[in-house]
């Protein structure tokens, strides 16, 4: 079974209020020197066998990113949940 990990994440230009909100809880759990927090998603997909990453790249661009404002990347995942390399460009929204 192979496990291909898609990570999204807002454009930097993009305000974060959710990333806001853990960088102004910090400091009340004593952690102190953070200077910005940026809160994405994880999106796990599974396969029987290997993985198309061109058809993962556009279910990324068409259903689990808004490429407007948010970027994400593509990877393969190990069978101890470790991150490969892919084969090719890892997908990005401009």
């Amino acid at each position: 079974m192979a496990r291909v990990v898609v990570d999204v994440m807002l454009k930097p230009e993009i305000l974060d209020p959710q990333g806001q909100a853990v960088a102004g809880a910090l400091p009340r759990f004593g952690v102190t020197g953070v200077t910005s927090v940026r809160v994405g998603k994880r999106i796990e997909i599974e396969f029987a066998g290997t993985p198309d990453l061109e058809q993962v790249r556009h279910i990324a661009d068409r259903l689990l990113a808004n490429p407007v404002i948010e970027t994400y990347t593509v990877r393969l995942e190990d069978e101890a949940g470790g991150a490969q390399p892919a084969p090719t460009a890892a997908g990005a929204a401009a």
